[in-house]
Parts: C-alpha cells; sequence; structure tokens
C-alpha cells in the first residue's frame, strides 16, 4: 500500500503542466500551439521568455525531487523508487491534458537528486556539459539519463538502477524523432531557427 500511495504522490505532483501554466499565465498563449509542442522548458524557451522558461526547468525539477524527498521520509527507499518512476511518467503522460506532457527530462533530473544526490551531480554534470558542447538540448538529456541509471550502481545506489533504468528507456523512446533528426544532422541547437 506504501508503495501505491507513493507512486500516486508521483504521479500527482510530476503531472502538474507547469511549463503550460505559466506560459499562458504569462500572456504568451498555449506553449503546446508551437516548437514540438511539448510542454518542457525547452520548447517554452522557444517563446522567447528566457524567464518563463527558467522558472519552467525549475518547477519541473522540483516535481521530480518533490514527491521523492517525501516518499523517502514517509514511507522508505521502496517507495522513493516507485514516486521517481510515477513523476516521470506524470510529467510525459499528465491525466490532465490527455496524456500528452513532455518527455521528462527535467522531471528526471530532479528525481535523480532525490534518490541520492550524487546521481544528481552526474546527471546535471553530463546534461550541463554535453549543453555547453553541442547546444542540443535532446543530445543532453539523453546522455544525462543513460548517465544517472549508470551512475547508481557505480556510486553505491544499484536499488536505484532498475528505476532509472526503465525512465531512460522512456526518455529514449520520447525522443525517437529527435534521435532520428541527430542521426540527419538536422536537429535544432538551443538559441537557434527551430
Amino acid at each position: 500500500m506504501d508503495n501505491i500511495l507513493a507512486a500516486l504522490l508521483g504521479y500527482l505532483i510530476g503531472s502538474i503542466p507547469f511549463g503550460l501554466l505559466l506560459t499562458k499565465a504569462a500572456g504568451l498563449g498555449d506553449v503546446r500551439q508551437q516548437g514540438s509542442g511539448n510542454i518542457g522548458a525547452t520548447n517554452v524557451l522557444r517563446t522567447g521568455n528566457k524567464k518563463v522558461a527558467a522558472a519552467t526547468l525549475l518547477l519541473d525539477l522540483a516535481k521530480g525531487f518533490v514527491p521523492v524527498a517525501l516518499a523517502g521520509a514517509i514511507w522508505g527507499e521502496v517507495a522513493m523508487a516507485f514516486a521517481a518512476g510515477a513523476a516521470v511518467i506524470g510529467h510525459c503522460y499528465p491525466v490532465w491534458l490527455g496524456f500528452k506532457g513532455g518527455k521528462g527530462v527535467a522531471t528526471n533530473a530532479g528525481v535523480s537528486f532525490g534518490l541520492a544526490w550524487p546521481i544528481g551531480l552526474v546527471y546535471a554534470a553530463v546534461w550541463l556539459g554535453v549543453l555547453a558542447a553541442f547546444r542540443i538540448s535532446s543530445l543532453a538529456g539523453l546522455c544525462a539519463v543513460v548517465a544517472a541509471a549508470a551512475a547508481a550502481p557505480l556510486f553505491g545506489y544499484p536499488q536505484f538502477f532498475p528505476v532509472l533504468d526503465a525512465i531512460a528507456v522512456l526518455v529514449i523512446y520520447l525522443h525517437r524523432a529527435n534521435i532520428a533528426r541527430l542521426l540527419k544532422g538536422e536537429e535544432p541547437k538551443v538559441g537557434g531557427k527551430t
């Protein structure tokens, strides 16, 4: 029962569509009608409003971190994994938006920090490093989710590898169109034309 409650908590918090709520509140319209059609920070950045994009990024991070931290404090490590997976699923498939949300990169960053700070640091370092080197958001996210899964057993948290591995598979699946463009050399860069 504890794990079910943790998963429910993770899903409900993870499914809050901050990107959509913030862009509408800022008078920027429906972020789903532009760019990739997603509600994540990268697509919000395409509105040209960096402050709203930054706020979206921070809140999407928080909605991964908060349910994992709460689950750990209330129910323990196993519940943390359930909350982690459910938070990312909630972001990617929010019930409020007909199960069409974002791609889980920022939320998984929050999840990684919530599970164990060394995993979070690896996630952040890879994400920021690849983004700085190539300026391709999707590539940075894909590398980061794989790095987080690999970091779990390497840094002494093998119990979190299964959920981070499952999240990585989901994130890679949701980025399949991006991967196709990457292979063709057609994936847009951050700050470039979409």
